[in-house]
């Protein structure tokens, strides 16, 4: 489930544009994996 944030059309674009690109089955799941990916970096940024 999405937050109850402000999300730009773009980077809800890029999200999409990512879903389709990963063969991801649905929004959610793409959104899901950004997130991830996203947490991961600002963990560990010495790891990039």
């Amino acid at each position: 489930m999405r937050p109850n944030i402000d999300i730009s059309h773009t980077l809800a674009g890029r999200v999409k544009d990512y879903k389709e690109a990963a063969d991801v089955d649905s929004l959610s799941e793409a959104y899901r994996e950004v997130i991830e990916a996203g947490l991961e970096a600002v963990e560990r940024p010495d790891e990039s």
